[in-house]
């Protein structure tokens, strides 16, 4: 038996929650403010790339060259400036079925939750603010932290053990894309899959997932967390 919990990893968008495109609606809005251009970072980006890959591919796309440190700092700036009005206002910002029922009870059970995300961390904040999932996440990896999903997750599980005092006694990693899994093995942790948002669950387990969930309210979530705590 060890005394070191089981860490469990989130990431946010697909995974936890869908902002209804307040993200994409925000780095539109900073990208007209600045620039006076059109910019659909759907049309340039892919599921779970981390903002700073974002920012910079639809930079590139859109203005045809690379960005540089000040336009990059003034674009994330405008984006947040933008983004607690667009998440606010968004008629199709949900949470998925089952998320506020496991958050509390992995909690309980003694787990210890974190995010791992994409986002950079203000955007990742304001994103599950309005859920009041804020709570449950005393810290976390994102995309203001590394560029790389792999490096970005791997420093999530290193302030949990700074957290901790301690190594987890596993860590798990939750995501819904195949990017999530390749960051969950890259930094040595168990990947679980759901298939919540573009990805199937054939798709996740293809990618190597070692638990996939359709959802959390149909799905069981892994007992090997409890398991490993015994």
């Amino acid at each position: 038996m060890t005394d070191a919990p089981v860490v469990v990893l989130f990431d946010i968008d697909g995974t936890l929650l869908t902002t209804g495109g307040a993200g994409a609606k925000a780095w539109g809005l900073a990208f007209a403010e600045l620039y006076g251009v059109s910019a659909k970072i759907e049309d340039f980006t892919e599921a779970g790339m981390p903002d700073q890959e974002v920012v910079t591919v639809t930079f590139r796309h859109v203005i045809g060259r690379e960005p540089g440190p000040r336009e990059i700092a003034a674009l994330i700036a405008k984006y947040l400036e933008h983004l607690p009005e667009t998440v606010a206002e968004s008629t199709t910002y949900t949470v998925y079925r089952g998320v506020h029922e496991l958050l509390p009870r992995l909690c309980s059970s003694g787990h210890l939750l974190g995010l791992t995300t994409g986002n950079i961390e203000a955007a990742a904040r304001i994103k599950i603010a309005r859920a009041g999932l804020n709570r449950y996440f005393p810290f976390g990896g994102y995309g203001s932290d590394a560029a790389d999903r792999g490096e970005l997750t791997r420093i999530a599980i290193g302030r949990a053990a700074r957290l901790l005092g301690a190594q987890p006694a596993e860590s798990y990693v939750v995501g819904d894309t195949p990017r999530d899994v390749e960051a969950a093995h890259e930094a040595g942790a168990i990947a679980v899959g759901v298939a919540t948002g573009h990805f199937t669950v054939e798709q996740l387990r293809d990618a190597g997932a070692e638990f996939v969930l359709r959802n959390f309210a149909e799905d069981p979530f892994p007992t090997l967390a409890t398991e490993a705590m015994t």
